[in-house]
């Protein structure tokens, strides 16, 4: 009992795990495919595990298994919230990829072990655990990008992601094996403590820093380590997009803040410079470039790699309210993210992908309430007030100012004056552009009421943002104290 007691901060990884390995053997036995047990299996898993994670929180901060894994406020926050978008994303995805034979019991287990994978990051308090909590994620995304095997284009997508992503583990495990010449220690706290009192070999800690900040803009996808970013955007069936692109990116702001916050602070003179070479790059180019896409998935890859560089922003001020903010920022953009790739599944049908811009054309005459909800989204990406994308945007320029990155801020705000234009262009072209087809669109309830609150949320939290943003400064602050 003892033991069983003292496993109860991983109790919900535990769990995942078991369910996982009964849900593959069950599925095995289902032949529908239609794939609704197992799905629901899936549904209830993910609520068993917000359940356990709310249970068997405490205040204050709890150490497992020799230190290497850790459950504090932002953990236990964080996976709530990855809960949360992984189960939108298989709303909005499950008649999307029934039309396409890809909803199987296959796909749903690389989801689960996909969001094992994320809590073990999440969770990770030592070099070790974090690297198998990061390649038990990329594994299972390789694998669901290349799970349309008929289709050439996810093939290649899987291939270029795969090589890229092994380039980037391998950078991330040499600047790891570098720091551990020079601290003798893969735990975080301890690297840290060692930096801060003991002496190690400078030149070695710096150049195993160049590796690591390498590797994390590989996973974050910054330029200019970006290049796998829009062909995988693009390549990949929507539903893994919008896998992709929204609760990894939770994951990797803990990944960020385990290493170069609570690890690599004492270097932060070091990585402060790089992380604003690596933040105006990619506002720069993610901007500039979505410009010119005429494929809505490809705008929204560029876009991604421009708000990684808003996120950045509040990470390199260096300070408590900068990694709320940043946090926050994590958390509002992928919220957007479901409900624009959300959007494109709900528009496509069987043979059609609804992932060009000319496909919105119109889609104020066709369904105003989908507009509406689309005009939402984008205005928040955007960061026009009152949507909570402003908001976001608001706050880690307002961490980055009081630190006085001065220069930086103007140029963010510049490139945000860009970035406006290609999403407010898709608002031009769903009310003042005739449709191109007038085919019904058909909803399934739950997607329907799912996108309605996605676009209202984003609006509701922009008007009323102060819980959300306090309950990330709070958590950050209290993950820090260790």
């Amino acid at each position: 009992m003892t033991l069983l007691s003292s496993l109860s901060p991983a109790y919900a990884e535990i769990f995942l795990l078991v369910m996982l390995s009964v849900i593959l053997i069950v599925d095995l036995f289902i032949v529908s495919y239609t794939k609704t047990l197992t799905y629901l299996m899936v549904q209830l898993t993910l609520l068993g595990c917000s359940l356990i994670t709310v249970a068997t929180h405490q205040n204050g901060i709890a150490h497992l298994f020799n230190h290497m894994f850790v459950d504090d406020l932002m953990s236990d926050v964080l996976k709530l919230l990855t809960y949360l978008s992984v189960s939108m994303m298989l709303v909005y995805s499950r008649s999307y990829l029934l039309a396409r034979g890809l909803f199987t019991g296959e796909f749903l287990g690389l989801v689960l072990f996909a969001t094992l994978g994320m809590m073990v990051m999440i969770s990770a308090c030592n070099f070790l655990s974090l690297y198998l909590g990061l390649e038990l994620l990329a594994l299972s995304l390789y694998a669901m990008v290349a799970l349309q095997r008929d289709s050439a284009t996810s093939t290649e997508a899987a291939m270029k992601y795969f090589i890229l992503g092994a380039m980037a583990s391998g950078f991330l495990l040499y600047g790891m094996s570098m720091l551990y010449g020079a601290t003798g220690s893969l735990d975080v706290n301890h690297i840290a403590q060692v930096i801060l009192h003991g002496a190690p070999n400078k030149e070695l800690l710096v150049f195993g820093l160049a590796f690591i900040v390498a590797g994390l803009a590989f996973k974050l996808g910054a330029v200019p380590f970006h290049m796998w970013v829009p062909d995988v955007y693009h390549g990949a069936p929507t539903a893994m997009t919008m896998f992709i692109g929204s609760a990894p990116k939770l994951a990797a702001f803990a990944f960020v803040m385990r290493i170069l916050v609570e690890a690599l602070q004492p270097l932060m003179i070091h990585w402060s410079g790089m992380l604003t070479i690596l933040a105006v790059l990619s506002m720069a180019v993610g901007n500039i470039t979505a410009i010119a896409q005429t494929n809505l998935k490809r705008m929204l890859a560029y876009s991604t790699i421009a708000h990684m560089g808003f996120m950045l922003v509040g990470i390199l001020s260096g300070t408590i309210e900068g990694y709320g903010s940043s946090m926050f920022y994590a958390v509002v953009y992928v919220l957007m993210s479901l409900g624009g790739f959300g959007m494109i599944m709900l528009l496509s049908r069987e043979g059609f992908e609804a992932d060009n811009l000319n496909d919105f054309k119109g889609l104020n005459q066709r369904s105003p309430w989908l507009a509406f909800m689309m005009l939402l989204l984008m205005f928040s990406m955007a960061g026009v007030p009152p949507t909570v994308g402003f908001y976001a945007k608001f706050s880690v320029l307002n961490a980055a100012v009081q630190t006085g990155h001065i220069t930086l801020v103007v140029m963010a705000v510049l490139f945000s004056l860009v970035g406006a234009f290609y999403y407010l262009r898709i608002v031009k072209l769903m009310y003042f552009d005739a449709p191109e087809s007038h085919e019904k669109i058909n909803l399934q309830p739950d997607s329907s009421l799912l996108i309605s609150i996605n676009g209202l949320a984003v609006l509701a939290l922009g008007i009323l943002p102060g819980t959300l943003m306090s309950v990330c400064a709070v958590s950050v602050q209290q993950s820090l104290l260790h």
